[in-house]
């Protein structure tokens, strides 16, 4: 009989799992999403390093169509005032047709649920209970509905409530006094960059990141504040004391229709407690956004249970708990040092820090070191 597993959340790393699952006949799947609908409105972009990409061409993401995503091939940084530092040759790491790229997530979001929509996603799923009988999961729903399955992939975020049921420990997510804005731009205003590339602008306290997101020239800006509090009705207030007061000239990009949400990471990671639960995503470990790892991590993990299912080695001892964590704990631990000198106060701390990256953007080995082994599956 095959064995059956219950994906829990319609995100980047549980539809990248269904859709390996769908090429695998060895097992039964089922996506549970507690939304209504797959939200495919959302206009902010994601980054996918070849580590991502590598793995979702296996599932044909190579024949997408190329007008909706993009491939830059540097990291052009900037003072807040807008002038130049030095730049990264991302093209480096890139290999035949496996490319830095960036894209709307809700491309990758319609790619990804493709061939799994009509049949393998169930919507408006809440969990109610949960216990194990005869060795296996049973899973009961708001609406009365249930599941009885071998194995259990918590794939809902942050604030996983799949955690929330099989977790007798919590592992709540910090606020990490921080606020994200997002919004498109259809130009690059009067900004001296270059369109092509990701530019990253740094300054007292916050940083903005612009990068292209298709072919037709749109671009997304995320922009990084340090705050004590998130009010999303102060947003124009704290823009004002913060960004504009740095660089006036940055007026005109941020009069778009701005989107924003606070930023909280997972302070710990913890294994499972029980050997038929896994956690993949930010379920698994939530991670600031200043690496642009947070969708590549997401499919790495779904990729990792996949073969692990494939070897019959998922519930060999904690191999997935261990494997995972090590990628994990390097990409956090890189995650917050960006977080940490993309935003020095002190202008003195500033010019130090330009001088430092200008110099070590140059020395192949600190960037093999510092980006190859996020790169690397």
């Amino acid at each position: 009989m095959k064995k059956k597993l219950a994906i829990i959340g319609a995100g980047i790393a549980g539809l990248t799992l269904a859709n390996f699952l769908k090429k695998n006949s060895d097992y039964d799947f089922m996506v549970y999403e507690k939304q209504e609908s797959l939200s495919l409105d959302e206009g902010y972009g994601i980054q996918l390093a070849t580590n991502s990409i590598k793995i979702l061409n296996e599932i044909n993401f190579n024949k997408i169509e190329s007008e909706n995503i993009f491939n830059p091939k540097s990291v052009d940084f900037f003072d807040i005032r807008n002038n130049k530092i030095c730049d990264l040759d991302l093209s480096i790491f890139n290999k035949n047709n496996i490319k830095y790229t960036t894209l709307l997530r809700s491309t990758l979001i319609e790619f990804l649920k493709k061939d799994i929509y009509t049949q393998n996603i169930r919507f408006g799923k809440k969990i109610k209970q949960v216990s194990e009988l005869k060795g296996k999961i049973l899973i009961k729903f708001e609406d009365n509905t249930n599941d009885l399955v071998d194995y259990v992939i918590g794939a809902d975020g942050i604030f996983s409530e799949t955690r929330s049921f099989f977790e007798k420990k919590k592992n709540t997510p910090i606020f990490n006094k921080a606020l994200a804005l997002r919004l498109i731009l259809k130009s690059k205003a009067d900004l001296d960059i270059d369109n092509q590339n990701i530019s990253l602008m740094m300054g007292n306290n916050m940083h903005i990141v612009i990068y292209p997101i298709n072919k037709k020239k749109e671009l997304n800006l995320v922009c990084i504040i340090r705050n004590k509090k998130y009010n999303p009705d102060e947003i124009k207030t704290l823009i004002e004391k913060t960004v504009l007061k740095q660089n006036p000239n940055l007026r005109k990009i941020f009069n778009s229709e701005i989107k924003s949400w606070p930023l909280y990471s997972t302070p710990n990671i913890h294994p499972s407690t029980n050997k038929k639960i896994f956690y993949i995503g930010d379920a698994f470990n939530g991670l600031l956004p200043t690496l642009a790892q947070g969708a590549g991590q997401s499919i790495e993990s779904a990729y990792e249970i996949f073969n692990l299912l494939n070897e019959d080695k998922l519930e060999k001892t904690n191999i997935y708990f261990e494997e995972r964590s090590k990628k994990a704990k390097l990409v956090r631990r890189r995650s917050n040092l960006n977080f940490f000198v993309f935003h020095f106060s002190s202008l003195f701390m500033q010019k130090i820090r330009n001088v430092f990256l200008s110099f070590l953007i140059k020395k192949k080995f600190f960037i093999n070191s510092y980006l190859g082994r996020i790169y690397e599956n």
